[in-house]
């Protein structure tokens, strides 16, 4: 199984949206990109140790491609919004993909470009080596399924 990161706001939503695809095995919630290599939720809200609130995907690539995964972040959210989705704001809720190889930051940067024009404003998603992924706290993992929202 192959594995993928991507930040698109909070986190609970793009969780839910990723799990629905065939191909996925698995999801989890969490945090990425930031300062520190352990973090919590309070202190990714208070800003300071600049992390991502990120979707962990463990996906078959038999059945789903990283390539569709990348399309289907950019589909899920406006990426042309710096630092905020809808109504969150904060560096936390920032577009943003965690590659874990050569070939995912080769594949996510191709995507990116193909969809840079079809926005009616510039793509400011970054696209960044994973760092300190830290799995979020259990209220937050499965979420809006917990939760029935």
């Amino acid at each position: 199984m192959k594995k993928a990161i991507f930040a698109l706001g909070c986190f609970w939503k793009p969780e839910e949206n990723f799990s629905k695809l065939n191909g996925i095995i698995n999801t989890e919630v969490g945090y990425c990109g930031g300062n520190v290599d352990k973090t919590t939720y309070e202190d990714v809200c208070g800003g300071e140790t600049n992390h991502a609130e990120v979707v962990k995907i463990e996906f078959d690539e038999k059945k789903i491609s990283y390539e569709k995964l990348v399309e289907k972040f950019f589909e899920m959210h406006d990426p042309t919004t710096l630092n905020m989705q809808g109504p969150d704001v904060g560096t936390q809720y920032r577009s943003e993909i965690f590659f874990l190889d050569d070939e995912q930051k080769i594949i996510a940067e191709k995507v990116k470009t193909n969809l840079d024009g079809k926005y009616k404003r510039k793509i400011v998603t970054n696209i960044s080596k994973e760092k300190n992924y830290c799995k979020a706290e259990d209220y937050h993992q499965k979420y809006i399924q917990k939760n029935s929202l």
